[in-house]
């Protein structure tokens, strides 16, 4: 398989998926599955779900037309496509009866252990400057948990329109770039139709959606995510193994831990949603649907492009020696992505800027009207200056 196989995968998941999601659309309002405005959601209107299962077909003829298997590699293509097609059912269950928190783990767990029968298994690790590590009899049991994880991550930051679908798209494109570096064809190709019916389906879904993928889709993406950076770059001696998913992956997963960090320190079940997600609080300092999913793409394309940087830059020559002037445009590109993943740190967890422009505005004028701390508020996110409360 070569690069061009993975650009016809694309082509063809996508195609599959735009066509097949106005129809899935329709079958989940037929069937009932539709998602009602929650007052923790920035929904304003009923949206069908269901859309996964139009991610799922994408991927799916998409596979079964452009990857080409070997003795190796089948039985973990079928494993795949075995997991991918158990969670996409439990997922569109969940989305048409809402399943209780445990059935829905079940279900998890039962379609990670699928492909990890089938060889998908992650049985040793190399780490910079701590070299291989063998997991030995639990690389079956962590990799099952690492796909579990990698579902739930997507399945917790699918909250606004467009933003699972499009992270998603640009992580997968990212291993597939990655994967093809690696030699690992199969994956590469795989992550070419992940992202291919992932886009495929935000043509729908982007704001305003008229489709939301569900469980079905998030599930699935999480799940099809986990098996292609296992497969395309942990199960390798590449020395940054599994720092590459982790970075690629970076905003999904810092959401997700935010998010369930805030649960534990109040004592919540970490499965109840709230609204705490990045795009809540990019909601709450005045960012609209469209302006939250350009930073958040924005963020996740730095961290994607950095990865494959990663890859390909010849900082090293793998055998502990560094390029002086390699390492230092690396170097480089680290900083730029520390100090953007800072400033939305800055702008989300430590400015709070509504409530801060708030309480600045109402020491100068308390009869100050609601109006015109939103005005300040648009002032300063359109100038991007933002101005600090400073104590009495």
């Amino acid at each position: 398989m070569t690069e061009l196989d993975a650009v016809y995968a694309f082509v063809a998941a996508f195609a599959v998926a735009v066509v097949l999601t106005p129809l899935t659309a329709r079958f989940a309002r037929r069937v009932g599955a539709v998602d009602q405005p929650k007052a923790r959601g920035l929904g304003r209107e009923s949206t069908p779900l269901l859309g996964g299962l139009a991610i799922f077909a994408g991927a799916l003829v998409a596979g079964l037309l452009f990857i080409e298997t070997t003795a190796r590699t089948h039985d973990r293509f079928v494993g795949i496509l075995l997991g991918a097609t158990l969670i996409t059912l439990v997922g569109a269950i969940d989305d048409r009866f809402d399943l209780h928190p445990a059935v829905k783990l079940l279900g998890q767990v039962s379609a990670a252990i699928i492909p990890v029968i089938g060889g998908v298994e992650a049985t040793n690790i190399t780490l910079p400057f701590l070299g291989a590590i063998d997991f030995g009899s639990a690389g079956g049991p962590v990799t099952v948990i690492g796909l579990v994880a990698m579902m739930n991550v997507v399945n917790f930051s699918d909250g606004v329109d467009g933003l699972a679908a499009g992270v998603c798209t640009i992580a997968a494109a990212a291993f597939a770039i990655i994967a093809f570096d690696l030699d690992k064809s199969y994956a590469a190709v795989l992550a070419a139709c992940t992202a291919g019916a992932s886009a495929g389906f935000l043509v729908h879904n982007f704001p305003p959606a008229s489709i939301y993928m569900g469980d079905c889709g998030a599930n699935l993406l999480g799940f099809l995510l986990g098996c292609i950076a296992v497969e395309g770059a942990v199960k390798t001696q590449a020395v940054l193994a599994l720092v590459i998913p982790l970075v690629v992956l970076a905003v999904p997963f810092l959401d997700t831990t935010f998010v369930v960090l805030k649960r534990m320190k109040y004592r919540r079940k970490v499965y109840v949603a709230d609204a705490n997600h990045f795009h809540h609080r990019f909601n709450r300092i005045g960012f609209s649907e469209r302006k939250t999913l350009i930073y958040l793409y924005a963020w996740t394309l730095l961290l994607g492009g950095f990865a494959v940087a990663l890859r390909f830059i010849p900082y090293s020559d793998n055998h502990g020696s560094l390029n002086t002037g390699w390492s230092i445009l690396v170097g480089a590109l680290a900083l730029l992505v520390v100090a953007a993943s800072a400033y939305l740190v800055y702008v989300l967890e430590i400015l709070k800027l509504r409530r801060l422009s708030a309480i600045r505005i109402r020491r100068l004028r308390p009869d100050a009207e609601e109006t015109e701390v939103d005005a300040d508020v648009q002032r300063q996110m359109e100038t991007g200056e933002f101005e600090a409360v400073k104590g009495p």
